[in-house]
């Protein structure tokens, strides 16, 4: 994946994750809710979009909940 930073600075990126997708990122697997880490993934996604230009994105698991 190529991207470049936007404004050409280091910046931080804060996603507020409720505790269950926090734990779906790290491997824990949710049986009765398996979109947990999709929401996860989506929103991480959506942080780094807003901080970095990517110039090729691939389709991921959680664009298929649109």
């Amino acid at each position: 994946m190529n991207s470049q930073v936007k404004n050409n600075e280091f910046q931080h990126v804060s996603v507020e994750l409720t505790a269950e997708e926090a734990l779906a990122l790290t491997g824990v697997r949710f049986n009765g809710n398996p979109e947990v880490k999709a929401i996860a993934r989506k929103k991480v996604r959506d942080a780094f979009e807003k901080t970095f230009d990517f110039s090729h994105q691939d389709k991921v698991d959680y664009e298929l909940l649109k």
